[in-house]
């Protein structure tokens, strides 16, 4: 850009930031953003050329043919036998790293594309998909019937529908081979049996997690790594299995998302096991919040008394106070010194100036028991008892007594 003579150039898409090309179908599982998309002659540096299927089933082709391969373009790749039909999902220098990741034993795994998906081949494309789920639902029976220990979770039909892999999971070994030839004289198509795991089976059918979201291994997590219970006891939660569990009933795959950052902080905190001793007493390790580095004692080694929350920095300097034969007043720092990071409010009005004012009704003050009243109030309270009682009697006294069509009182002349 010449500032000085105020020629600029026009931005393409939008130089480096997020390309649009980069982003790929959300209706596709295992999404990668190809952030080296806009860059100039990417594509030349390589021919090979990530193609994805079904859910989480991914594989690598040559472009022989030099076809002007962008994300999101459905091609019909080599296959055996016949071709399948995939998606595009990344192109450049991005599909070595992918190779790399993917650990591929040989070069005869990675074949090649054919063309561009013609309209034949969707039809029979989505013709083959129709077919899965009642294809799944009848194994099922096949295999029930034929008493296997097994359960086949997922179908997935070849492009050309010459060819059907089924997904299942087994605890044991299973000698399938009287239902390859059941599944083939049923369905007529050649049969390829695949075991996964829960986690693999999970991630292919897709759900939600106790999070809240899709679950990981449906959207973009492609490899798994072991999760052990030791995760678990780093970040201080409790060991129940139910809310450790997934969806696949195995340890939640998040529980390793954040377990670095906890041993690099627990790392800052004294050992669990010192007992701090003061001037007044000893205190005994109850719990602690590691990221916030704050560390809470008691004096009692199994109950909650006395509880004192102090940061981790303070706890050594105790332990190495109690090290030299010096005990400390207290856990807390010493002339009660304040912390001066905490939020000041820089509020001065008050907030309810703008409130109506309610006038208070007056309360009488209640006397209390055993407290005389005054004088004149005790006086006035005499006389409205005294006349209340004479009324009361007149009004008992008075009767009615009709005579001569007349009604009269008692104690009236007659």
């Amino acid at each position: 850009m010449d500032y000085k003579n105020m020629q600029f150039k026009i931005s393409n898409d939008t130089d480096r930031g997020l390309c649009r090309r980069g982003c790929g179908r959300q209706d596709h599982q295992l999404n990668t953003y190809d952030w080296l998309a806009d860059v100039p002659g990417i594509n030349e540096d390589t021919d090979l050329v990530e193609v994805q299927f079904k859910n989480t089933r991914k594989g690598y082709y040559h472009n022989i043919y030099h076809l002007d391969l962008k994300k999101g373009d459905v091609v019909a790749v080599e296959a055996s036998p016949g071709h399948d039909i995939g998606v595009v999902t990344l192109t450049g220098r991005l599909v070595k790293l992918q190779v790399k990741k993917a650990c591929l034993k040989s070069a005869d795994d990675i074949k090649r594309i054919y063309r561009f998906a013609k309209q034949v081949d969707l039809e029979k494309y989505n013709e083959a998909k129709s077919r899965e789920h009642d294809t799944m639902i009848e194994s099922r029976q096949i295999a029930k019937n034929l008493g296997l220990n097994m359960k086949i979770g997922d179908v997935e039909y070849q492009g050309d529908g010459n060819k059907a892999i089924f997904f299942y999971i087994a605890d044991e070994r299973v000698d399938f081979r009287q239902l390859i030839k059941d599944l083939a004289a049923t369905f007529h198509v050649r049969i390829e049996m695949k075991q996964i795991g829960a986690r693999q089976e999970a991630g292919r059918i897709g759900g939600t997690g106790p999070c809240g979201r899709e679950l990981c291994c449906a959207t973009w997590l492609k490899n798994f790594s072991s999760v052990s219970t030791n995760a678990a006891r780093f970040q201080d939660i409790s060991l129940n299995p139910q809310k450790l569990a997934g969806m696949c009933a195995k340890l939640k795959c998040c529980l390793n998302y954040e377990v670095d950052e906890y041993i690099e902080a627990s790392r800052k905190l004294p050992s669990k096991e010192v007992v701090l001793q003061t001037t007044d007493s000893d205190y005994y390790f109850f719990k602690s919040d590691i990221l916030a580095g704050l560390i809470t004692y008691s004096t009692d080694k199994r109950l909650a008394a006395n509880l004192e929350t102090i940061t981790g920095k303070r706890a050594l300097q105790i332990i190495e106070m109690n090290k030299r034969g010096e005990k400390p007043e207290s856990l807390s720092e010493e002339n009660n010194q304040q912390d001066n990071t905490s939020p000041v409010d820089m509020f001065e009005g008050d907030v309810t100036r703008f409130d109506k004012s309610r006038k208070k009704r007056k309360t009488k003050p209640q006397r209390q028991q055993g407290q005389k009243q005054p004088r004149h109030t005790r006086e006035k309270a005499e006389n409205e008892n005294g006349n209340r009682n004479r009324n009361r009697e007149n009004r008992n006294n008075r009767t009615r007594q009709p005579h001569n069509g007349e009604e009269r009182f008692a104690g009236e002349e007659s």
